[in-house]
């Protein structure tokens, strides 16, 4: 299956927040949401971590229920 790279975005009081990473960066993506959280620097709150968090796992989700579908579809 070919890689591809997922797109989190957030906008924010005229600041933009992009992150991109590939399926098996998700636990990273995560970490790095933490961070930016715990910057006192930035206007990124862990409340816009915990959006966007939830947003990394749903797609991860879905990737998982994708694979396991084209999975059996194949065996």
């Amino acid at each position: 299956m070919p890689e591809s790279i997922n797109v989190l975005a957030l906008v924010k009081d005229g600041e933009r927040y992009v992150f991109l990473y590939d399926d098996e960066s998700h636990a990273q993506t995560l970490q790095m949401l933490g961070r930016y959280a715990a910057d006192p620097e930035l206007s990124f709150t862990w409340y816009d971590a915990a959006v966007l968090s939830q947003r990394v796992r749903r797609l991860k989700e879905r990737t998982e229920a994708r694979e396991r579908s084209t999975y059996r579809e194949s065996a």
